[in-house]
């Protein structure tokens, strides 16, 4: 038997559906199928109770349905702030999330509060904030910390009180967010406007949604940190920083996926001012994929000092021992002698994209013989290829994950490469930075990049771009 429609949850925002189930069904003329009771008939005011608590059941489980639908930390965050928000019956709020354990990662997501609001909240004594006081380790109660009118109360901080007059809020209710496991992951508050109390329903499913929003923030926190600590070992087995050698200026560009992918470059002086280039991918992700590209990029660093000048030789040797070392595992890679005062690259190649060689004039591919990935065949054997630069132009190597991030075909993923290095500024090509930074923009035009790498860093490929400029 369906129930009548129940009023709605005080203090539930409009954007929250009414739950359907609720609702009485009607016959076609528009009159209820079922007569709904009258105030005082036998049981009315258990199906009332009844149809209030399906309503918060729904309202409950939609909006944690929202919640799981996030995927970083700082989304699932602001989702937090909303649903409070809709449940409290307040416009604005503020997640801060700082782990018990000391160990990150430590952030603060706004809503409603842009980074200067959130600034002056910051020159607030953390004693006089109520949810200062739950990330001090205070008790909070099940109920949370209830402010109902912040500048009618005696003893508030002259701080406090300065800052919530500027901001307009006159009231907060602030809740901890804690794990089962891990104790306390932070704390969430919201603002009022005007002097303001959630009544106890409201409490207790507000209540009820931050002890499971905390479940799912601390699973966030932990692949967060997973995917950092991956990102900080990948960087240190790669080069610290590039050689410096007359005739040639280099510049790099990196991006660990969040699995930890195998890619990996180098740039290394040789004898008789000479360079030895490489770029890598080994297959597969996580801990086994960076690990065998570390023992790769050192093993190669070896063999370029022992005959670099031979780039098929150095390559072979890199195989055999991916080989005897790592047999259930390939990788591409591309190695080139770097000779600046000849303007001139002998490069060998195992499966590996083709360089892009790219200057005012020129735009073009290096030629490169067909060949295949390191342990994919009894013994890899390749011939090698030379690159003429004129002064000025720039040699780009890259590894596939450049193209794969674009999401599209090969041919066209080609295409769109040509096409951002051959609408390079003037103005830019003489700095082998700004070259590499306009060619990621341009193909992965929705891709934050900062100093250090391209951006995406929730997309599962790896990225390296390697330029260099002859002068």
């Amino acid at each position: 038997m369906n129930a009548p429609h129940a009023a709605k949850v005080a203090g539930i925002d409009s954007t929250v559906p009414s739950p359907a189930h609720t609702v009485a069904s009607v016959t076609p003329d528009g009159t209820p199928s079922v007569p709904a009771a009258s105030p005082g008939a036998p049981g009315a005011l258990l199906q009332g109770r009844l149809a209030g608590w399906v309503s918060d059941l729904t309202t409950l489980h939609e909006l944690t349905e929202r919640l799981a639908r996030t995927g970083t930390l700082g989304d699932a965050l602001r989702e937090v702030l909303r649903a409070g928000a809709a449940l409290l019956g307040a416009r604005r709020g503020l997640a801060v999330l700082e782990p018990a354990d000391g160990l990150g990662p430590d952030t603060s997501v706004g809503l409603g509060l842009n980074r200067a609001d959130l600034g002056h909240l910051e020159t607030v004594p953390r004693a006089a904030l109520a949810y200062g006081r739950i990330l001090e380790g205070l008790p909070a109660g099940e109920g949370g910390i209830a402010e109902p009118d912040l500048l009618a109360g005696e003893g508030l901080d002259p701080r406090h009180r300065e800052v919530a007059a500027r901001l307009g809020y006159a009231a907060s209710y602030a809740l901890p967010l804690r794990g089962e496991t891990t104790g306390r992951l932070g704390a969430a508050v919201w603002l009022y406007d005007e002097p303001a109390e959630p009544r106890e329903r409201q409490r207790h499913l507000a209540g009820l949604y931050v002890r499971r929003a905390a479940e799912h923030l601390d699973r966030l926190r932990e692949l967060e940190r997973t995917r950092a600590c991956m990102a900080a070992v990948a960087e240190e087995l790669l080069p610290a920083r590039l050689p410096r050698t007359p005739g040639v200026r280099l510049a790099v560009r990196h991006r660990t996926g969040p699995r930890g992918g195998g890619d990996f470059y180098d740039a290394l002086p040789l004898p008789d001012s000479a360079l030895g280039l490489a770029v890598g991918s080994v297959t597969g992700g996580g801990p086994g994929a960076l690990a065998t590209a570390g023992r790769l990029r050192a093993s190669l660093r070896a063999y370029a000092v022992m005959e670099g000048e031979d780039p098929v030789a150095v390559l072979s040797d890199l195989e055999l021992l991916l080989r005897l070392t790592e047999p259930a595992r390939s990788a591409t890679a591309l190695f080139g002698y770097c000779e600046p005062a000849l303007r001139r690259i002998t490069l060998a190649g195992a499966g590996h994209c083709p360089p892009l060689l790219t200057g005012e004039r020129r735009t073009e591919f290096v030629e490169t013989s067909v060949s295949a990935p390191l342990n994919m065949l009894a013994c890899w054997e390749a011939p090698s290829a030379e690159v003429l630069a004129a002064p000025g132009e720039t040699v780009l190597l890259y590894t596939d994950g450049l193209l794969r991030r674009t999401g599209d075909p090969v041919d066209r993923a080609f295409a769109r490469l040509h096409a951002a290095a051959a609408g390079v500024p003037r103005a830019k090509r003489q700095d082998p930075e700004a070259v590499a930074d306009h060619v990621l923009r341009a193909v992965l035009p929705d891709e934050a990049e900062g100093p250090g790498g391209a951006g995406g860093a929730d997309s599962e490929e790896d990225v390296v771009l390697l330029a260099v400029r002859f002068e």
